[in-house]
């Protein structure tokens, strides 16, 4: 028995680490490369090269080591009835929850501008107002109600949806209800997890839905926003703002224009951080039970994605 370990550099040097510390029994192999395929048990993947699970013909679990599985789902050649998993992590919750907060209140408390006034000299002590923000968190999932929920209970007036009705401490909505729910907010926050449905949701017709100039956080995936429609909207008002840590193509490109529009803050793709040991944790108790012949924790519907 072996596991693989498909990924970047950094986050296999820290999952390795990680896993020999923990189960050190457990000889591991870094990349897709070997002569004996068939000992390979259990991969943990992150934007794995298509084919690399193929020849794998005695794989029992798939671990997306993070919270999406878009890049694993994205490969036709998986191996046909391998149950695929994927890291649902409190300490994720609390990483992403903080990362909007991080970019609510500095929208709301106007630190841009103060920033600004700092970099000319100027004492704006009186300019800046807080503002009353209307709170939207597309996709109230396990990452979007952990902020959804924080948001609402610092005192924010919060709106969230799903696709399916959610019981919630402030007003939500659900499928057949996205006009409405656009209709209330200035601040859209998007934690949604990247299918077929939300491919390129962040669009010019959504955009215009919006009844208030209103602030984009979008931490899902780039592929859900059309940047060129971002653009647009910020240019013509009908976003007042865009905090971005995703994006269309990763790294940004040097030519976007994104990296020097005036409203337009950027991060890396660092909005959730996975933690390798809870999720090591995870991986070989979600193994245990395939072993067992029983369902692992946080099985992904590949028709839902999710």
């Amino acid at each position: 028995m072996r596991f693989a370990i498909i990924a970047p550099a950094i986050p296999t040097q820290k999952w390795k680490e990680n896993l020999e510390e923990i189960a050190p029994q457990i000889p591991i192999l870094v990349g897709s490369e070997t002569d004996t395929p068939e000992d390979i048990e259990c991969a943990m993947v992150w934007k794995q090269p298509k084919n690399a699970l193929k020849k794998f013909k005695n794989l029992k679990l798939v671990f997306s080591m993070g919270a999406g599985v878009d890049h694993v789902l994205s490969d036709d050649t998986l191996p046909k009835n391998v149950p695929i998993c994927r890291v649902v992590d409190p300490m994720m919750a609390f990483s992403m929850t903080n990362y909007i907060l991080m970019a609510v209140l500095n929208h709301q408390r106007s630190f841009y501008a103060f920033q600004k006034a700092q970099q000319q000299r100027h004492w704006a002590q009186y300019e800046f107002d807080e503002k009353a923000l209307k709170i939207g968190v597309l996709g109230i999932g396990h990452l979007g109600m952990d902020a959804a929920s924080k948001l609402n209970h610092l005192g924010f007036s919060v709106f969230g949806y799903s696709n399916t009705p959610k019981e919630t401490s402030f007003p939500s909505f659900s499928e057949g209800e996205l006009d409405l729910f656009l209709s209330k907010i200035n601040v859209l926050v998007c934690t949604v997890p990247y299918t077929p449905k939300t491919h390129g949701l962040l669009n010019k017709t959504l955009f215009e839905k919006l009844k208030h100039p209103t602030y984009l956080i979008n931490v899902s995936r780039g592929a859900v926003q059309v940047e060129k429609d971002i653009l647009s909207a910020l240019d013509s008002n009908l976003l007042t703002g865009a905090f971005l840590d995703v994006f269309e193509q990763e790294p940004l490109p040097q030519s976007s224009p994104l990296w020097h529009h005036p409203k337009v803050q950027i991060t890396p793709h660092v909005a959730s951080l996975t933690y390798p040991r809870e999720s090591v944790l995870q991986v070989l108790e979600s193994f245990d039970l395939v072993k067992k012949g029983l369902p692992p924790r946080f099985q992904v519907d590949p028709k839902r994605m999710y």
